[in-house]
């Protein structure tokens, strides 16, 4: 189903829904959409009820005007997501999903943070701040850095037209959307970073050991900064994890919302 549910508000984020049971809602990375998670989503969809969004600015959802805040894409995410929902989120949904996580705590069963950032450094700063300079400048140089980026030439080689269709995914956004999220993507983890310890959601962090941009260490560092988190590598793999390692990060975030549901159904008990 695409659209809000019935009795959504015009203007709501575009969504498609699959399977049954306990809600999960998955949430993209700047520049792609909810196709991303289609590897993903039938493993999933087995066991939960399973919400795809496109974020604001992003698909099918409505355009982001430039100021976007943090705030405004967790309080979209907010009124087309069940309560409680275990979220995933990737890269900028990543960044979303804590944000909504602390907005309203009693909507969030359980988080995964996939191939987040947290607390970059000066010199990560100004890179993801070049990126969004050529952004500015030359779109398509910076859909071909990115794809580069996200790509090894080993998996390039083996799936070309995957490669092909993120590159497409990439250009096919509206460019001042793309911006107003890259801005937010760009600085939102220096303003989440000393919320984070407020994060009551049974927490995973994960990222591949390839990744340039989320790195391990990255991780490790959001991992220790939310209370009782989990850190999870996936070997040899870079950014794109739902698209390079579906099954293993797949089965990361099974196995995290099947502890969180049996502790909590322990402790109810």
């Amino acid at each position: 189903m695409n659209g809000g549910p019935a009795g959504q508000p015009p203007g709501a984020l575009a969504h498609e829904d699959s399977g049954h049971g306990t809600p999960v809602v998955l949430l993209h990375g700047v520049g792609l959409d909810r196709r991303m998670w289609d590897r993903c989503r039938p493993a999933l969809a087995a066991r939960h009820r399973v919400r795809a969004v496109d974020l604001r600015g992003h698909g099918a959802s409505p355009a982001a005007a430039p100021g976007l805040g943090l705030t405004e894409l967790a309080d979209d995410v907010l009124k087309v997501s069940e309560r409680p929902a275990h979220l995933v989120g990737f890269s900028l949904g990543a960044l979303v999903a804590a944000a909504v996580a602390l907005r309203e705590p009693s909507a969030v069963a359980s988080l995964t943070l996939v191939s987040s950032v947290a607390r970059r450094s000066a010199r990560e700063r100004e890179s993801v701040l070049r990126r969004l300079h050529t952004a500015r400048e030359d779109f398509t140089a910076a859909a071909d850095a990115a794809v580069e980026r996200w790509f090894a030439p080993r998996w390039r080689a083996e799936e070309p037209q995957l490669a092909d269709s993120v590159r497409a995914t990439l250009l096919g956004q509206d460019r001042a959307s793309y911006l107003a999220c890259y801005e937010v993507f760009a600085r939102a983890d220096a303003e989440l970073w000393p919320r984070l310890g407020a994060v009551a959601a049974p927490t995973l962090a994960v990222t591949g050991s390839e990744d340039p941009g989320s790195t391990p260490l990255m991780t490790r560092r959001l991992a220790d900064a939310v209370p009782g988190a989990r850190y999870a590598l996936i070997e040899g793999a870079r950014h794109l994890l739902p698209l390079e390692a579906p099954e293993a990060l797949t089965n990361e975030i099974i196995r995290h919302i099947t502890e969180v549901e049996r502790d909590g159904t322990a402790a109810a008990s």
